[in-house]
């Protein structure tokens, strides 16, 4: 047989599992991991001993016995233990924590009517590098655990998250503004970082998935004047910092400029779901003998994008 029967959802029609697991690989565009950032975290059990928990979640797997197997949507409701077994050797020893699914279509010999046929299992003695599972198993890798010699404790230390999002999102967006009036100048040598009073900067929402922000800033126009400009330029996200970039054009007299800054921001759990002010700010400083501003020839442009990663 090529084809199927008929598509998925046709009345009167049955479809073999196969079916759905390639309807689920689509869905998926192919992609296997977890859902959402939090999901199928492990973490040390709530009183450290010999195992870690798992928490709620779910993802896709990718069906790895036969080509056109298809993926399986898992899941896990509440907190999920497992045990780790004692490190009794002379060195550290590394496991892996799996979800693994065992579909007996494909492989071993489980009853899908009784038995639990996908489930969190420990891979030991993997090297200290592993990221993904040894053997091309069916399965996810959700964590390393590096466990030293005569150790029987896990702790949050140990682990390492192996997590990969399946479709993780992104947002883009570009904010424009341009000044109404000049701004306050910005200079003296005092090292102190001021915001341009006239660009009161925009007001950011960040999503409630959002790990990362990639955050890049240009600014044309940028006027200086008077001596010889000393220092940085920079910006901030709520209280979160974008690199500085020094400006120091030695030049005098009345002059524009264009500088850019940007940076990769790790985005605060207080933060997500929230929306957080983005600006402009610079400083000068010892040997500065210059002022800068923005002002109604000056255009500002935000260019912000999101990501989605494990948390």
């Amino acid at each position: 047989m090529t084809l199927f029967q008929a598509p998925i959802l046709t009345d009167g029609a049955t479809h073999p599992a196969q079916q759905f697991r390639m309807l689920v690989r689509d869905l998926a565009r192919g992609a296997e991991g977890i859902t959402e950032g939090d999901d199928l975290k492990v973490s040390q059990l709530s009183t450290p001993g010999g195992g870690v928990q798992i928490s709620d979640g779910s993802g896709i797997v990718i069906g790895r016995a036969n080509p056109v197997q298809g993926s399986y949507a898992v899941a896990n409701v509440g907190s999920a233990t497992v045990d780790v077994a004692a490190n009794g050797g002379g060195s550290t020893r590394y496991d892996m924590v799996i979800l693994r699914v065992e579909d007996p279509e494909y492989e071993g010999t489980l009853d899908p009517a009784v038995d639990q046929i996908n489930y969190f299992t420990i891979v030991p003695s993997v090297t200290s590098t592993a990221t993904t599972i040894p053997g091309g198993l069916t399965g996810i890798p959700l964590a390393r655990i590096a466990i030293p010699a005569g150790t029987s404790v896990i702790t949050d230390g140990m682990i390492t998250d192996l997590r990969q999002v399946a479709n993780p999102r992104r947002e883009r967006t570009l904010h424009i503004q341009t000044p109404a009036s000049a701004s306050t100048g910005i200079s003296g040598t005092s090292a102190t970082f001021a915001y341009f009073s006239s660009a009161p900067g925009w007001n950011i929402p960040v999503p409630a998935w959002a790990t990362k922000a990639v955050v890049t800033i240009s600014i044309g126009g940028l006027r200086l004047s008077d001596g010889i400009f000393f220092r940085s330029i920079s910006g901030t996200l709520g209280v979160l910092s974008i690199e500085p970039v020094i400006v120091h054009d030695n030049t005098t007299g009345t002059r524009r400029v264009t500088h850019i800054m940007g940076d990769t921001l790790t985005i605060p759990d207080s933060y997500r779901g929230t929306t957080q002010l983005l600006r402009c700010r610079a400083l000068a400083s010892p040997g500065n003998a210059g002022t800068m501003m923005v002002d109604t020839a000056s255009t500002l442009i935000a260019d912000v994008e999101f990501f989605e990663a494990p948390r």
